[in-house]
Parts: C-alpha cells; structure tokens; sequence
C-alpha cells in the first residue's frame, strides 16, 4: 500500500467556500476571456480559485465524493484522492515549503519525480505558497541538474531515488540550493524527508494571493544553438487559460476519467493531467508506468473506467502494432494526440481497429494550446485543427505579412496590439531570444504550415532545427557538446533523421580523431551511444552515427546542419520542410 493511501485515512476532508470574488469569477468574468478582451482578475491561484472551489461543493453537498486524482502503481497499490483530499493535503505540503523549509514566495522550486502522486501534490503546493515551479524528466543527469540548479538560482529541489545521486554530486557547485527534499520510502543523508514533513504539517494554509502576471512556474526549453532556456510562465498564462480552453479541446465533464500519457517534466502534462481536468471538475487518472508498455497500456484501458485518453502519437503507432482485437475497451471515447505529427496511417488504423477518431492538437511550451480537432469538429488527416478562441494564428511571409489560404508560411500568433493570455512571460534574462521570436505582431511558433480554407492548420516541418522525435524536443547544440566531450570526436553536426515509428530521430554526424580510425565503427557507436546517455538525458542519444572525413561549412567555418539534414531527408525519404 502506497504510503499515501496509509496516512489519508488519518486525514479530514476539508474544503474551503470560494470567496464572493472567486465565484463572480467563475461564473460572469469568464465570458469575457477572450482574445482582445484581456479582462482578468488582478488576483488569480489556481489551488484556491479551482481546487478549493470544488472542494467547497462537496463540502456543500453539491457534489459527490468522486475521486479528482485516481493514481495505481501497477503492482497492486492505488490511491483515490477527491477535492477536498487534495485540498487538505496540498495546504500541508504549502506548509511544509513555506513552513519546514522556510521558502519565501517567489522562489524557484525543481521538482524532478516520476509519475508518482506526490508530483501532483508538490505542484499544487507550489502555487499555494506562492512558489515558481520547474518541472524536470528524471531522465536528466548531473550535468542537465548542474545547469538547471545554477542557472535557475533554484532554491529547493523536491526529487526521487532517481535522481537524488546524481543532484548530490552536484549541489556543493549550486551555492542557491538550500533545500533537498526526498520523496521516497527510504532516507539519505542530507535530504528531508517528504512522508516525514508531511505527516507532521498543519492541515490549514492561507493561500498567497498570487498575482495573474506573478511567476507561476519554468520550463526548460531546447534551443538550436546553445543550453536549454527558461519559459516563464504566469499563474493567468496557466491557469486562466485552462479556464478558457475548458470545452474547446477535449470537452471533458465532471464525471469524466482523463489518462495522459506524458512525462511529468513536459508542459503536456500539467496542461491535460491537471490544468484542464481539475478546471472542468473531472478526474485524473495516472500510471505509475516505469517503463513504456503498449501491453500494460492496453490492459488498463481495458480494466479502468477511462473514457479520454491523451498521448504522443508514437502512443497511438505502438498501441496499432499489436492485436487489438484481444482487448476490449467498454469506457474509452475520446483519444486526443499532440506533439508531433500524426500520421495518417496510425489515425485509419486505429479508427478501423476500435471504432474511434484520434483528434489533433498543438501547442508548445511557450504558448500552450494553440489549435484543436475538438470533439464537434471534422478529422481532417494531417491536419492540426482550427485555432482556439482566443488566439489568433496565422501563417505569414517573412515580413510578417499574413499570406492566403494555401500558402506555405510560418505559423504564428498575433500578440500585438494585445498579448493573448497564455502566451508565456518570456525567456527568463534572455531579452534578445523572447525578442528574437517575434516577427511584426506575431509570436513565431517555429514551424511551417498551411491555413485550408476552413481555418485548420497542416503542419509542414520545423522552421529551425529542433529535432521532434517521439514527441520529444532536442535541441542540437545538447547532443554535438555531449559528444565532443569524447575524446574520439574531433567535430560533430546533429540534425534529423527520418524513422517509421518515431517520425524522426537524432542521428550525427562525427569526425574522428586520428587515433580513433582503426576502431570498429559498430563499437565506436555503441560506446558513443553510450557516452551521450551518460551525461545528458537518454532520450537525447544519436540513434544513428556516420562518421565523415569532414562537414560542410560556410566560408566563415559555420557548419551547414541544413544541407546535411536536407540531403538525409531527400535520401531516406520525405523532404522535411525548412
């Protein structure tokens, strides 16, 4: 039994009335979120203006009982926690920041853990006090930690047995870091210990009255040419937005059951595992899922109530690959997919095999949802659906004109004369990047696409050199200074492959040293493999190497990534728009 689930039982359902302010909120104010109408609350947190008010309806009787959060393990454990559970156990993890740790509003919080409730809670407990949280995969290694520890200022990190040595071996170089907290069945010297704090928590917390443009939370974004970035974003830009999205993307009701498929460090992840269910009063469900099983993924759809399933669509290509036909799934409804492209195979074969549509969204880190195939919209194949309300995209020339139906463009969104709520505050001291970004009165989204004359969006590739593989981001840069930490590598280029299952996948280009020549190229990329998932985060690794006499550079010694990547796309197949 997970040792949650032991110490709720000692718990008393609490939850809090919303103030008159916060249900004249939630019941007029919405209406008038829209784009151009930027008429928001000074005051907005999501724990206290969503999840305390929904704790207060089944304070009030006015809602039942019904879990909000319904988390298994796979080896038998489970939890089922309703509003008011969270509400209560939230408040106790504010305390324990505010309280134990002694963390001042505004400072920065990394939360590194795996698909474990306590992600949820830790979250959640963040925006009560009024913390900046900044979520990260527990694939990252020291170095990915060093970097985001140092550069960040962090000054607590709540993380797991996953990555707890690897942030030991770095903390003395992070003179910020005050705080380590472990949540874990076990102790280690130098971390509190999360069960403990917890259980010895008041139950009562005063939420901060956080401001909508106040620092909510920061994710780490990959950038073609250097270390990762850090998008702000505000509790409006977050939370409000979620507000405003609820029933134009996945529709979803009180009593409906949402499993998302994501990991906890990516934006998809609070945005349709949190933001967007709570807000619409529906339930949470998350798997444990330590390593991804399209069997064990079957299984479950098979076994629980959910009726929305939300995933990459490597998800959905993985799932098509086995025999569909020995698994029945009486509850599930909608499937909803995002990331990267999906393809039209995997769409018909999953609609001939089970009866049911895979509707499109898009989005990214910087601007969360952005377009949608909703569930009263046409499936248009290859398509990402119309654009939200609220926001005003468009594809436009490179003088930030807006071009016809038809036309090939960068896609984008208006943000002058007024920035839309959901567009993230900005690359932490990074002026000249946010700025870089914003062509006339759009916000570039960093791909191509074409606008039918319908509104629905065709995307057409990458407008730079962000490799998308599995739905995961990697930026080049990462992977060329992993590997030019080997000492076999004299030079290197990382650009795009094409790949059946992931849609494209990291491949590089390496100039050997002298001493390296005689060496068997199949070791040689085994061990160059491994090297790379040493140091930074797996996903990152080359799954292809070819090693070269030499690159292509300009005349000022630039490598030229584009006629690489444009020469790997033409011979291995579909060009890869640019």
């Amino acid at each position: 039994m997970h040792w949650l689930q032991k110490f709720q039982g000692i718990c008393m359902l609490w939850g809090t009335q919303m103030s008159c302010r916060t249900v004249h909120f939630h019941t007029k104010q919405l209406a008038s979120l829209q784009w151009g109408h930027q008429e928001v609350p000074a005051k907005f947190n999501f724990a206290s203006d969503v999840m305390d008010y929904w704790a207060g309806m089944e304070k009030a009787g006015n809602r039942p009982l019904d879990p909000a959060l319904w988390w298994v393990s796979g080896d038998g454990d489970e939890v089922r926690w309703n509003f008011s559970q969270l509400s209560e156990l939230s408040q106790q993890v504010a305390n324990v920041l505010s309280g134990a740790c002694g963390l001042q509003r505004g400072d920065r919080v990394a939360v590194v853990l795996p698909r474990v409730p306590e992600w949820w809670l830790v979250t959640l407990g963040c925006m009560r006090a009024g913390l900046v949280f900044m979520p990260g995969t527990i694939q990252l290694k020291a170095k990915d930690i060093l970097y985001r520890l140092q550069v960040s200022k962090a000054r607590a990190i709540v993380a797991g047995d996953e990555v707890a040595q690897a942030v030991d071996t770095v903390a003395p170089d992070c003179p910020s870091l005050k705080t380590k907290i472990l949540v874990s069945e076990k102790s280690q010297d130098g971390w509190l210990e999360f069960k403990t704090l917890l259980q010895g928590a008041s139950t009562t917390h005063h939420c901060v009255e956080t401001g909508s443009q106040e620092a909510a939370a920061i994710y780490f974004t990959s950038g073609t040419t250097g270390l990762p970035k850090m998008a702000e974003h505000s509790h409006a830009s977050l939370g409000i937005k979620a507000k405003m999205d609820a029933g134009l993307w996945t529709g979803l009701q009180a009593s409906d059951l949402v499993w998302t498929i994501s990991d906890t460090g990516w934006i998809l992840n609070i945005l349709s595992s949190f933001l967007e269910p709570w807000t619409s009063g529906a339930c949470i469900f998350i798997h444990l899922l330590p390593k991804f099983d399209p069997v064990v993924i079957l299984k479950v759809l098979s076994s629980y109530p959910i009726n929305n399933l939300v995933g990459a669509p490597i998800v959905y290509r993985m799932l098509v690959q086995q025999d569909l036909s020995s698994y029945k799934f009486p509850h599930l409804q909608n499937c909803f997919s995002g990331g990267e492209t999906l393809l039209p195979d995997t769409l018909k074969n999953w609609k001939s095999q089970t009866g049911l549509d895979i509707r499109e969204f898009y989005g990214q880190t910087e601007t969360g949802l952005t377009c949608r195939v909703s569930k009263t919209m046409k499936v248009k194949p290859g398509c990402l659906g119309t654009a939200i309300p609220h926001y005003d995209v468009q594809v436009i020339d490179d003088k930030g004109h807006v071009l016809p139906p038809g036309a090939e463009g960068d896609l984008g969104i208006r943000i002058k004369p007024i920035k839309p709520i959901g567009i993230f505050s900005g690359y932490v001291d990074n002026l000249e990047k946010t700025a870089a970004n914003i062509r006339g009165d759009f916000w570039l989204t960093g791909d191509r696409a074409i606008k039918d004359q319908d509104g629905y969006f065709q995307f057409m590739g990458r407008a730079d050199e962000i490799i998308n593989s599995s739905g995961y981001r990697i930026g080049p840069a990462e992977v060329e200074n992993a590997l030019m930490e080997h000492p076999a590598v004299v030079e290197t280029a990382v650009i795009s492959s094409p790949d059946p299952i992931r849609g494209e996948v990291v491949k590089a280009f390496v100039v050997l040293a002298p001493q390296f020549l005689s060496y068997d190229p199949g070791q040689l990329t085994k061990k160059l493999q491994q090297h790379v998932k040493s140091v930074t985060a797996p996903y990152k690794y080359p799954r292809k190497i070819e090693f070269v006499l030499d690159l292509p550079k300009t005349v000022s010694g630039k490598i030229q990534r584009k006629k690489l990547q444009d020469k790997e796309w033409k011979r291995s197949g579909p060009a890869r728009a640019q």
